[in-house]
């Protein structure tokens, strides 16, 4: 079993399918030759070559539109956004269009479109560079949103995105892309979107999270071990759907629950989280749900000090973690 980091799991991933399935192509600023900004794609375009691994012009509107008219003609598109936060020029393309189309068609048509979209802070790229898009597209019926933090998942996922007959935002976490290694079997498996995974089992308080916070929120799980404080972190994986039933299930044995993402805290996944959980599972709860988010600031700053407060880290999710424990 090969030991990858997620971006070459990713490009290993995509190569996979695209033999598989001569459907698949691929469309984005410099995902040919070059290989993507981040070399998500380096190899492709050597073996696959100029018409299923196609440079687009700097447009995130038409990588968009090109990757649905595709979509509607048989094909199965990859379209990369270079850096998420470029993505709102192809906002009314994705959410108007990609996400609305099975449902005003009656179900005669479908639109089988993959989004790759690199998000995240704590790499020093400032205000543009660094965004949290998932709060904004999981509020769209009819959108996948999925969020992997580990090379296993990133694979399952993206084949699971691959074979999708609807529309996927695949986010790709920036910071875990060379950080982040681990198992990425040879096997054709899938992670099915919409179903969540605990990653480590607690008994005093459940954590959920996603994305590079999965991994502080398992260092600051380790950091209360040593007091005897079990903490069970939930991968969420999937934004949108969520996976109600591992949510509910989680608290109804711990009876404490705190969410944490990257994102800004309000108005984000940890309130639609939080909300569940007080409407479904309100007579389980020993203590209020809690929220830790980055603060409510335009965006990452690019000053390294102010970048790392910005960022949540383990030590501060702890200090939530022992809060809540000791409620």
């Amino acid at each position: 079993m090969a030991i990858k980091n997620i971006v070459e799991t990713v490009r290993d991933t995509l190569a996979e399918e695209m033999r598989r399935d001569e459907r698949i192509v691929i469309t984005g600023e410099d995902v040919g030759p070059r290989g993507g900004v981040f070399r998500a794609t380096q190899g492709l375009f050597a073996e696959f070559g100029p018409t299923r691994v196609i440079d687009s012009p700097l447009s995130e509107s038409s990588i968009i539109a090109v990757g649905i008219g595709m979509a509607l003609h048989g094909l199965r598109p990859v379209c990369e956004i270079q850096f998420a936060d470029f993505i709102y020029p192809a906002m009314n393309q994705i959410v108007s269009e990609a996400a609305l189309i099975r449902y005003r068609s009656n179900g005669t048509w479908t639109c089988p479109l993959v989004i790759r979209a690199p998000y995240g802070g704590g790499i020093g790229g400032g205000l543009y560079h660094s965004q949290s898009i998932e709060a904004t597209f999981a509020h769209f019926p009819g959108l996948y949103v999925v969020a992997p933090a580990t090379p296993y998942d990133a694979k399952g996922l993206l084949r699971a995105a691959l074979q999708a007959n609807d529309p996927v935002l695949f986010l790709e976490n920036k910071k875990t892309y060379r950080l982040v290694k681990g198992e990425a079997p040879d096997s054709q498996y899938v992670v099915p979107i919409g179903r969540a995974d605990i990653k480590r089992r607690g008994s005093d308080l459940s954590v959920f999270c996603y994305g590079m916070m999965l991994h502080e929120c398992l260092k600051a799980a380790e950091m209360l071990a040593v007091d005897g404080v079990e903490v069970e972190v939930v991968d969420l994986r999937t934004i949108s759907p969520l996976d109600k039933g591992t949510i509910l299930e989680s608290v109804a044995r711990t009876s404490k629950a705190l969410v944490v993402h990257e994102d800004n805290q309000s108005f984000g996944v940890g309130a639609e989280v939080a909300a569940i959980i007080a409407a479904e599972a309100f007579d389980d709860l020993d203590a209020p749900v809690l929220r830790y988010g980055a603060p409510d600031v335009p965006g990452v700053p690019f000053s390294l000090p102010m970048q790392n407060f910005f960022m949540p880290d383990a030590r501060r999710i702890a200090e939530s973690m022992r809060w809540l424990a000791e409620y």
